[in-house]
């Protein structure tokens, strides 16, 4: 299967988007939804998803990407106000040798904290659900302060 296979409309994250699974959302609105990684590599992982059903990056069409990118920057700043990282990093990965898992457009804000070893990515064990409530209220606080400035 090349890295732009077809798009199953029932992986996890078109179920989150229809809501037939819930979420600890961070933001929300009619381009793309932000929620916490269940499995974090780092306090704070965040997951960015369009809205627009799309497979990869090479595979959505620009005006998704022109919607998307800066509400990326957007929580990561927010993510930046919230947890004072030491770095933070944004990655997306295209086909399942480059890492990818979940086969819908999605970017990873992940804080850095320079002591602080980052666990697998999918791999760790999952976050305590209260921990990943309280963190995505602290995150979703940030961005809101930041869009009122």
């Amino acid at each position: 299967m090349s890295i732009r296979g077809d798009y199953d409309p029932d992986n996890i994250f078109a179920q989150i988007l229809r809501g037939d699974i819930p979420c600890y959302k961070v933001y929300e609105d009619n381009h793309v939804l932000a929620f916490m990684d269940l499995f974090p590599q780092a306090p704070g992982h965040t997951l960015v998803i369009p809205k627009t059903a799309g497979r990869n990056l090479l595979d959505t069409p620009d005006e998704v990407l022109a919607n998307a990118l800066p509400r990326v920057k957007m929580i990561a700043l927010g993510i930046e106000k919230a947890f004072s990282p030491d770095g933070i990093i944004v990655t997306q990965f295209n086909g399942e040798p480059a890492g990818q898992s979940v086969f819908h457009l999605h970017f990873h804000i992940i804080p850095r904290f320079t002591d602080q070893p980052l666990d697998r990515h999918g791999r760790g064990k999952p976050a305590d659900t209260e921990v990943l409530h309280a963190q995505a209220q602290s995150i979703a606080a940030a961005i809101k302060h930041l869009e009122t400035k």
